[in-house]
């Protein structure tokens, strides 16, 4: 006997996509039109990459908004043949929908979120979600810690403190939160880089005021985390991959990780927290 729809299991398709169903309260608005409100929506994950995506059974969308796309994105997102243009209002956003080619996902739909065009606004019960879903079996956890951390650029010292927040985020190094008063404020220089995360919130940003060649956008903070990670508001936090972190007297390892390859000098925006 096959799984019931409301099994907890995570399946994968002959494409190479995986899914399962979710049990959360999805809606998905346009301007002031709900486009989409599911009780029995499926994660969706694509083999390219490395979050998941929400696709919703056809009854729970409005149909009636979406139009055959005049210039589909025939082959991306997994070999997807049929995609739709959004009309809502007088707005029409060009292949904001699709349909996976896979059988197991035939009658569902999904929907581009924010980095490219796609829904204004997404929910998850009443809390709204933001760059992508949350990943079901990723863990995200803020630990105040009285580790003694300092952090180094360049060989200066610009940070040191002994009440350090600890980010524990699945795949991701740890990330040292440090309390403001224990930065070199004065070595760095607030910019007007912006960067959200489905896990943490709006991060602002600092670059390094040194000549020393490092990346921009070294050091960011949440002034208004979500509430699962209250502990790091306001806090600076720096990218280990291209700092030299202490703790404890112990010299950490540079990580590699996907933002490595963005953490460049010539870089001109610099990477974004996970």
């Amino acid at each position: 006997m096959s799984p019931l729809p409301t099994e907890r299991s995570l399946r994968t398709t002959p494409e190479g996509l995986q899914w399962e169903p979710s049990e959360r309260w999805v809606r998905g608005v346009k301007g002031d039109v709900t486009v989409v409100d599911s009780r029995h929506p499926v994660l969706v994950w694509e083999p390219e990459l490395p979050v998941p995506q929400y696709a919703f059974p056809r009854a729970d969308v409005r149909l009636d908004l979406l139009r055959p796309a005049k210039h589909p994105h025939t082959g991306t997102h997994t070999g997807s043949r049929i995609f739709y243009d959004l009309e809502a209002g007088e707005e029409r956003v060009a292949n904001a929908a699709w349909t996976f080619p896979a059988a197991d996902l035939a009658g569902h739909i999904a929907f581009e979120w924010f980095r490219r065009p796609g829904l204004d606004h997404w929910y998850e019960e009443e809390e709204e979600i933001f760059i992508h879903p949350r990943d079901p079996h990723k863990r995200v956890d803020a630990l105040p810690s009285s580790r003694h951390v300092q952090v180094e650029i360049d060989g200066t010292l610009v940070a040191d403190t002994r009440r350090p927040v600890l980010l524990f985020e699945t795949a991701l190094p740890t990330r040292y939160y440090i309390p403001r008063q224990d930065v070199r404020l004065d070595l760095l220089e607030p910019t007007d880089h912006h960067s959200g995360c489905p896990y943490k919130g709006t991060a602002e940003y600092w670059s390094w005021r040194g000549g020393a060649a490092v990346p921009p956008n070294l050091v960011w903070s949440y002034p208004d985390p979500l509430p699962a990670v209250g502990p790091i508001r306001g806090l600076l936090a720096f990218f280990n991959e291209a700092v030299d972190i202490s703790v404890d007297g112990e010299r950490q390892e540079r990580p590699v990780t996907p933002f490595s390859a963005t953490l460049k000098p010539s870089s001109p925006r610099g990477p974004e927290p996970a």
